[in-house]
């Protein structure tokens, strides 16, 4: 009686039913492969010359015991080694491979698995060799026309402190905030703000302030960044801007500008839409930069953007000495 109390009561261990599922050749050579990489149901039958049933029975096995797991792409499963095996099954699995790895079939499952990627690899440059005039269209089309700048959020420091200075409607802090650990956004108009507000709405880490550029509402050396993005050109005076912005930033900082140009565009920019510059000589910039106690300045003229009427852009950056 106590015996069998004593037998009801425990449990396998889950590492020996894992071990079940590495006694069976086929299912060792599909774990082997999908180490290397995924694959479909109908590579893993191409490259052990396995019917397509035998395999899915197989695959039904080792994703239960959990040693597998798919990902669905249309139609298609794809299969991989497990992401999450706990270190006994990690072990395991490599005394399994170190001692079948040299045998037939894995050595002749390997040379055709190959053969199978190079295919896939093949029909992935057939499809950018016919795309590649089209690639810049069909990747914005697929991911937005930001995607080609998205990389270059990973050059921020997440411990920065980043001024958005005009923010407008808050589309650069919108982008930035999740990359840094705060944004503070100033403007001048309550009505911005209140768009900003709307838009900003969850970003914990980003502050908005009222106020106008010549007397910025931020601490001394409070920004490790700020961007200038479209607004120098409706201030009167944008080198007293510029020097209030140097006040702000730590020493090491960095400003960085984005606006016009010098341009042609008439009275229609000035009058219509409040500008107050038509655009700036770069070498006047770069002066105002000097003068307000910066260095390492860079300046850039921006490829102008096609479906674009606006005159075209400069980048300026630089650091506080």
């Amino acid at each position: 009686m106590f015996s069998c109390a004593y037998m009801n009561t425990t449990t396998s261990s889950p590492l020996l039913e894992r071990l079940s599922a590495l006694g069976d050749e086929t299912r060792t050579r599909i774990l082997a492969l999908l180490e290397r990489s995924e694959m479909t149901v109908s590579e893993l039958c191409s490259v052990m010359q396995i019917p397509q049933p035998s395999v899915s029975r197989h695959l039904k096995t080792l994703t239960s015991d959990g040693w597998i797991e798919a990902r669905a792409d249309g139609r298609s499963r794809h299969y991989r080694l497990a992401d999450k095996l706990e270190p006994a099954s990690l072990e395991l699995w490599r005394i399994v491979r170190e001692e079948v790895a040299a045998t037939d079939p894995f050595g002749s499952d390997t040379e055709r698995a190959k053969g199978v990627l190079q295919q896939r690899r093949r029909r992935s440059a057939a499809f950018f060799a016919e795309a590649a005039g089209r690639w810049d269209d069909l990747r914005a089309e697929l991911f937005g026309s930001s995607a080609a700048f998205a990389p270059l959020l990973g050059l921020l420091d997440p411990s920065w402190t980043v001024g958005d200075l005009g923010t407008g409607t808050g589309a650069l802090a919108d982008t930035v905030s999740p990359f840094v650990r705060r944004v503070v956004c100033v403007d001048r108009s309550d009505e911005m703000l209140a768009a900003a507000r709307i838009r900003l709405e969850g970003r914990p880490n980003v502050d908005l302030r009222a106020g106008e550029l010549e007397h910025l509402p931020v601490e001394d050396e409070e920004l490790d960044v700020a961007v200038l993005a479209l607004v120098l050109h409706y201030v009167v005076q944008p080198a007293t801007v510029l020097a209030e912005v140097r006040r702000t930033l730590r020493p090491g900082g960095s400003i960085v500008v984005v606006d016009m140009r010098a341009h042609q565009h008439g009275v229609g920019y000035l009058e219509d839409m409040g500008h107050v510059w038509p655009g700036f000589a770069t070498d006047m910039v770069e002066r105002w930069l000097t003068d307000a106690g910066f260095g390492a300045i860079r300046l850039a003229s921006l490829r102008p953007d096609l479906d674009a009427s606006g005159p075209p852009l400069f980048l300026a950056s630089a650091t506080r000495k």
